[in-house]
């Protein structure tokens, strides 16, 4: 018990201490700081400091550890619980360490009420309106599938601040129920449901990072960890399964990523070839919204996502690798050849799946390759993972995936700079400063060129 309240405790205390005043912790402060975006525990005067966010995020991770060693003796109501209240505390507080729920916002607003495409027009075509503050990113199209996007459209006449908490809640409310869906999954392949929810439901990056900030990347866990479901009986419902990481492609390309797993799951060549079939059919679908919502422009998702892998966040694993053997800026042809190395994995996980091996296990190690080799890494993409590891018994790749998310966590703590911080470039037409009304705090990013954005002016 005392794992899970220590988590309660320091999810808490972080939440109410980023609350309390503009911090780092809450980048759309530079929008301002209204009470809708504080939150009620702007009230509790807690405040927070980078070494008292360090230490709670420590005591988070340890007790989370901790809860995993002593799951099977816990009861299942007090995980439950201690997941429930996180949640619940963390959709009360300001949107943490990332202003990507503004930009699903604008994106909204510049469509339904701008009558401006957002994978066409950007952030910057409409100044004026309420949300552009708030923005993170001034000039990029949506990267997010057409489903998320039209269905962003309804969130928009609730105004800015009605639309922020909609938004906060969609977050909470499919991250908790990706979380009983993969609780049941484990259940029903033998494995233990209170372990798996512990796993998932407690990890400190789907808590701080991916629901903290609002995500829709919980949606994507939602639907995966409904398609693990379908496929956990004796008669796996693998058409169904097809169907929701369809749709979980129109909300995120990157959940496709299991398609071809499920597809190969089936047993027989012609049985694979009937699957492939409906899951063609169902992309096929998607794209017919997306023709009706954004006529010829209805991939325009995937141009955007193009745009941002040629930029690098700075603490991705091809940036720090570049560094670390003394490699300037991280190359494209650094960065190709993670790429190379990812596309390996995949191949060989797809054979061994044809082959046979649980389709959950390889699709687990495909996704970890992905987001090692990806140069965009953002920290809270680390949730892809764990809903594959949670149920698949394979315990290297569960440990596999909790260094990768001691990784998403270590990277926001002070005590990492000295051996992850970027050194600042030596020749000063390298540096750019940024010095707009509205900024954006990640744990940094370069572009190709060895040019370094310098955020910290």
């Amino acid at each position: 018990m005392i794992g899970l309240i220590g988590i309660a405790v320091s999810v808490l205390l972080l939440t109410a201490g980023a609350a309390t005043r503009p911090s780092a912790y809450v980048p759309a402060r530079y929008g301002g700081w209204p009470g809708w975006l504080a939150g009620p525990f702007e009230s509790l005067g807690v405040g927070i400091t980078a070494n008292g966010f360090q230490t709670l995020m420590l005591v988070m991770c340890a007790s989370y550890l901790l809860v995993l060693l002593l799951a099977q003796r816990l009861p299942m109501r007090a995980i439950a619980a201690a997941i429930v209240i996180a949640h619940v505390v963390l959709l009360l507080g300001p949107p943490l360490i990332s202003q990507d729920v503004f930009g699903y916002l604008d994106f909204a607003r510049l469509g339904a009420l701008h009558g401006l495409d957002p994978y066409t027009h950007v952030a910057a075509d409409a100044p004026t309106d309420p949300a552009f503050q708030f923005v993170g990113w001034f000039y990029e199209h949506s990267p997010y599938g057409p489903l998320f996007t039209l269905a962003s459209y309804a969130v928009a006449p609730l105004g800015l601040a009605a639309g922020l908490w909609v938004m906060k809640a969609l977050a909470v409310a499919a991250s908790l129920a990706g979380i009983a869906l993969v609780a049941a999954a484990a259940g029903r392949l033998g494995r233990s449901r209170r372990w798996a929810a512990a796993f998932v439901g407690l990890n400190p990056v789907l808590l701080v990072l991916a629901v903290g900030g609002a995500h829709n990347d919980t949606l994507a866990m939602m639907l995966l960890g409904g398609a693990l479901l379908l496929t956990a009986s004796t008669s796996p419902r693998l058409r169904a399964a097809c169907g929701a990481m369809a749709v979980g492609v129109g909300i995120k390309v990157t959940a496709g990523l299991a398609l071809p797993f499920i597809v190969l799951a089936a047993r027989g060549t012609r049985e694979r070839v009937k699957l492939a079939g409906w899951a063609a059919l169902f992309l096929v679908g998607i794209g017919a919204i997306a023709l009706i919502g954004f006529g010829v422009h209805a991939l325009g998702f995937i141009n955007a996502i193009s745009e941002q892998q040629e930029m690098v966040a700075s603490h991705s694993i091809p940036a720090e690798t570049a560094r670390l053997v003394g490699i300037s800026g991280t190359p494209r042809w650094w960065r190709h050849a993670f790429v190379a190395g990812f596309l390996a994995v995949l191949v060989l996980a797809l054979w061994r799946t044809a082959r046979g091996a649980d389709w959950r296990v390889t699709a687990g190690w495909a996704t970890l390759a992905l987001l090692v080799s990806t140069a965009w890494l953002l920290p809270w993409y680390a949730i892809w993972v764990l809903p594959l590891a949670a149920v698949s018994g394979n315990r290297r790749l569960r440990v596999a995936t909790l260094v990768f998310s001691a990784y998403a966590v270590l990277i926001h703590l002070p005590l990492a700079n000295p051996l992850l911080s970027p050194p600042l470039p030596s020749h000063r037409h390298h540096a750019v400063a940024l010095n707009t009304g509205n900024r954006v705090d990640l744990p940094g990013f370069q572009v190709p060129g060895d040019v370094v954005l310098d955020l910290a002016r």
